[in-house]
Parts: C-alpha cells; structure tokens; sequence
C-alpha cells in the first residue's frame, strides 16, 4: 500500500506524539510503515537540522533558514521517502514542504512562489497523499512547548505574531487544496485525536 502522509500544524500542536501512535497502528495492520520527520530523519538532514534549530544562530536570515531546510528536505526525499513509496510502503512524516509555505512564506513573508519553485526541485515534485492539519491556537500551542520537556529551539523562539501568521497560512493552504488536506482540532485528549486520525487515515487507505 502506497500512501504518504504529512502531519502539519502550530508548534506545540502534538504533531510527534501522533505520529508515532498513527505509524505504530498502521503497523499493528501489517503496513510497511516508515515514520520520519523534518527537518532531519536522515544523517545528513539532522546535521542541518542542528544548525536551523541552534539558538546560538539567531541572526539566521529568513531565505537562509529555508534554503537550509530544501537542503534537508531533498536529501531525506531522495534517501528516504521516495525509496520506501517506491516499495509500497507507507510514510509517514512529521512536517514537510507545507512547513516551509506557512513558516517561512506566511511567517516570514518570503515570496510563495519562490518558495514553491525551490520546494518542486527540492522534493522531484513529490507531493503528499494526505496531509493532516492539527490545528490549535498559536498561543496555546506555544504553553505547551514551555510546559513539556521538550528542548525551545531558534524556530520556537519568534514572536507570537509569527506563529499567528503561520497558522492562518496553513488554513490557506487547507482552504486551497481541499482534496489533500483535513483539519482536526488538536486542543483534545490525544487519545481522542487519535481516534478522529485514524479514520481520516482509514478512508485514504481503501481508496
């Protein structure tokens, strides 16, 4: 079974830990299932990954920090995603190009279609089967990453204007591509979510 699957949304959102649980029951259903993130999940990516995240790099310029983040992208495309799709199997990735138009386009402010042009040679034009929105308030979303042991990374650490930004472009690009995506309200139980996940991935998989 051939799918691939992006998760997207604010930070703090609980993208990873559905993840995991979404790529652990696909799994348990006998699916070839490869769970990956961005930026990182090949050797190289999370060399750059280092670099973007480090908070000794904040004068990073906004065409710098997506330029680094197409580098890690068209690395783990080519040594990862596409090999597994290829097989038949399943991927499922935490944030992808959709990342880079809400943060670095709508967040920043860098031009979408630049962006876009840079993402089709970085990706050889691979695009999500599904891509999974987990929508939350930037404000929360944000306690949240304060409140979990999770490391506050450079991305972390921009104004809550920008996070507001990126979040309104992410149901831009939802409202713009209906077919692909499917917005699911993350501020519940992560059980519930779960659930609400796995049938929106149910549906995908008997197509």
């Amino acid at each position: 079974m051939r799918l691939f699957i992006t998760f997207e949304g604010p930070d703090g959102s609980g993208k990873s830990t559905q993840c995991k649980l979404l790529a652990g029951h696909l799994q348990s259903l006998g699916h070839n299932v490869l769970l990956t993130r961005e930026p990182g999940g090949a050797e190289i990516s999370q060399q750059i990954r280092q670099v973007i995240m480090d908070m000794k790099n904040k004068s990073m310029f906004p065409a710098t920090e997506f330029l680094l983040l197409s580098a890690a992208r068209a690395q783990l495309v080519r040594e990862k995603i596409r090999p597994h799709l290829d097989g038949g199997g399943i991927v499922v990735c935490d944030r992808y190009f959709d990342s880079s138009l809400a943060y670095q386009g709508y967040g920043h402010g860098l031009p979408l279609d630049t962006i876009r042009a840079v993402t089709r040679f970085a990706t050889d034009s691979l695009t999500p089967d599904l891509t999974l929105l987990l929508d939350i308030e930037a404000e929360t979303g944000l306690r949240r990453r304060q409140t979990t042991q999770a490391e506050w990374n450079r991305l972390d650490d921009y104004a809550l204007a920008f996070h507001q930004r990126a979040r309104q472009g992410y149901h831009a690009l939802a409202a713009a591509e209906p077919g692909r995506w499917r917005i699911v309200n993350a501020d519940q139980p992560v059980d519930k979510l779960q659930e609400e996940i796995r049938e929106i991935v149910a549906g995908s998989l008997k197509r």
